[in-house]
């Protein structure tokens, strides 16, 4: 029997699952998996090997010796390369052809609430923001395998995707996932404000400040004791040196 070969929406709607899944859960038996393949009319082997196939080209999975499956497409390329360094686009494209496959509003597939943004014409432009930015957690809090990467803290409503490089000073970063880190929120809003970095070496680093208090039980277990270990590495999208430099230089407070 013929089998049809795959399109570039259903390539692009794969991709969105590779970004959205810790690459040690994929199976058929993810819902994930299973309620996408029903969207798309594939089987749930046939999506799980599609987003083995992108592990094939994820430089941090190589590194690993993890080197994905190797029965990928000239399509499967063209959409890694055409996506890898255009986030936004992926985040909103891919969400989007979903919204319209299954008839449901972006911001019911995304999960987002739109009650507080204002009827007008302001109102789409800030639905995608909302959609990208529940994209771009959903990313990070699947690279690092829902845990923060200092802590270890596992409770999913805890966890915050920070960026590195903040959201107003690189509108090309906002949405790479190498340029997150996942935190608990009380470690992203120390990172916010420069009182905790990261360094290209991907050791912690605490501000001198916290030492004035280092008789307080509270900050030595909450970020003194962790000063100069190693952050628990994401298993996809490595953070970017270069974003953790400018970090380190330009925001930490040491």
């Amino acid at each position: 029997m013929k089998i049809d070969k795959w399109t570039r929406e259903q390539t692009i709607i794969a991709l969105n699952l590779y970004c959205k899944i810790p690459f040690n859960k994929i199976s058929s038996n993810h819902p994930d998996i299973i309620r996408i393949s029903k969207i798309i009319g594939r089987t749930p082997n046939s999506v799980k090997m599609k987003i083995g196939n992108f592990g094939s080209f994820d430089p941090e999975l190589k590194k690993r010796g993890i080197v994905g499956l190797r029965n990928i497409s000239k399509l499967d390329e063209e959409i890694w390369k055409e996506f890898n360094d255009d986030w936004e686009n992926l985040a909103y494209e891919s969400e989007n052809l979903i919204s319209k496959i299954t008839n449901q509003s972006l911001e019911v597939i995304s999960e987002i609430n739109i009650d507080d943004i204002p009827l007008g014409k302001e109102r789409e432009t800030l639905i995608k923001a909302r959609v990208n930015q529940s994209f771009f957690r959903s990313t990070i809090l699947s690279a690092y395998n829902l845990k923060c990467c200092i802590t270890g803290i596992s409770l999913p409503k805890l966890l915050v995707a920070s960026h590195i490089i903040p959201w107003s000073k690189d509108s090309k970063n906002r949405l790479n996932p190498r340029n997150g880190l996942c935190l608990n929120s009380i470690h992203d809003k120390a990172f916010d404000c420069g009182y905790i970095s990261v360094t290209p070496e991907y050791k912690i680093r605490i501000s001198k400040m916290f030492y004035d208090f280092k008789n307080d039980n509270i900050i030595n277990d909450l970020f003194i004791r962790y000063d100069n270990k190693s952050i628990n590495l994401p298993d996809r999208f490595l953070p970017s040196k270069e974003n953790l430099e400018y970090h380190f230089i330009n925001i930490f407070k040491n």
